[in-house]
């Protein structure tokens, strides 16, 4: 992601018509695109950048470069659209493009795309937090934490003095900054570090905390926005 919060897309290509029409409707959704013309243009590329979206003619990249993309590079998987001559629904991609490419079909596959890109940097995100909450686990033990951050799809936090295993369950309120009130939060460890340092994700929040936590996030959020509608 770029310095403005733009995603970033690398783009493997050596079609100037498939070029021209997806970058106009990449611009469009303020998404920086690094145009590559091949294969090892493109590898030379992913040196030095991680971008969240690739796009990928299949008659200019191999298999096992798309296989590759797969595998998390940084915080995240990049969403992977493949320009393919059918709906293949078997390949690694996320969204396939059929050929021959028209502008409609272009503009929805790369909104698809964007819905992904979207939902998976909000799910990864975190927020700095210092809360001190009170949690009880399913033996109802209570202990003091302090909520270190928080995102879409889970929270971490320090419990210096209490120990955790991987697959506690933990309840509590936390009243998020600038809130009218606290939500209620049930999440299981996922993994622990040393000097009791804790990643969760949420097992359930009540609908209007939920609404409440996604309010607080968006308020937060800093990607660029799209130039039109998705």
């Amino acid at each position: 992601m770029t310095s403005d919060m733009s995603f970033e897309c690398l783009l493997v290509s050596g079609d100037d018509l498939v070029v021209g029409l997806l970058s106009s409707v990449l611009e469009r959704l303020s998404i920086c695109t690094n145009v590559c013309p091949n294969l090892s243009t493109a590898l030379e590329q992913l040196t030095s950048f991680e971008p969240e979206l690739v796009i990928v003619d299949r008659e200019d990249a191999s298999l096992e470069f798309l296989k590759r993309m797969q595998k998390p590079r940084g915080r995240t998987k990049p969403t992977i659209v493949v320009i393919s001559p059918n709906d293949d629904r078997r390949s690694v991609a996320d969204v396939v493009l059929c050929r021959p490419i028209t502008r409609e079909s272009g503009t929805k596959a790369i909104n698809a795309a964007y819905s992904q890109m979207l939902h998976r940097y909000r799910r990864h995100t975190r927020y700095s937090l210092m809360s001190m909450v009170r949690v009880t686990d399913e033996l109802n033990h209570s202990a003091d934490v302090t909520i270190t951050n928080i995102g879409d799809g889970g929270l971490g936090l320090s419990s210096a003095g209490t120990e955790f295993v991987v697959g506690d369950q933990l309840s509590f309120r936390l009243l998020l900054p600038g809130a009218v009130k606290p939500v209620q939060i049930q999440a299981r460890v996922q993994w622990t570090r040393t000097f009791g340092i804790l990643g969760c994700e949420f097992l359930h929040i009540p609908t209007a905390d939920l609404h409440i936590l996604r309010d607080w996030l968006t308020e937060r959020e800093q990607v660029k926005k799209p130039m039109i509608e998705t």
